[in-house]
């Protein structure tokens, strides 16, 4: 059973924007902290935006600026706004769910301390 589900991604030139979304069904949702993290072929899973239960928010250096990561808790969505997109930013992005200390620590790039993870849904950004 699935329990977190992406949408929104899509082929997009570059400067363009998309906004990903993430289906959560759990009950925990409120009290996790949510993160988006990408995967380019041949490369590690890295962190891109995280948020907490109370809102506080990391963002890696390279999308500052440029990705808006959200929630709202009245219907267990995530949101992740991409501004901006380059092609370097082309991969499958994967919604997240840890412990909701993980961003307060600033310690949510860890792919290991999510413990629940969506499928995935593919940016594809041209020049």
């Amino acid at each position: 059973h699935v329990q977190l589900v992406e949408s929104g991604g899509g082929s997009v030139q570059a400067g363009q924007s998309l906004r990903l979304t993430c289906q959560d069904s759990r009950r925990t949702f409120s009290r996790a902290s949510m993160a988006w993290f990408r995967q380019a072929p041949g490369k590690e899973r890295e962190g891109v935006a995280a948020i907490d239960a109370d809102g506080k928010t990391g963002y890696t250096d390279a999308v500052k600026g440029r990705f808006t990561i959200s929630r709202d808790s009245s219907n267990n969505t995530l949101y992740l706004q991409m501004n901006g997109l380059k092609p370097e930013d082309t991969a499958t992005y994967y919604c997240a769910a840890g412990p909701d200390y993980l961003v307060r620590f600033s310690a949510w790039q860890r792919v290991g301390d999510f413990g629940n993870w969506g499928q995935g849904t593919q940016v594809t950004v041209s020049s």
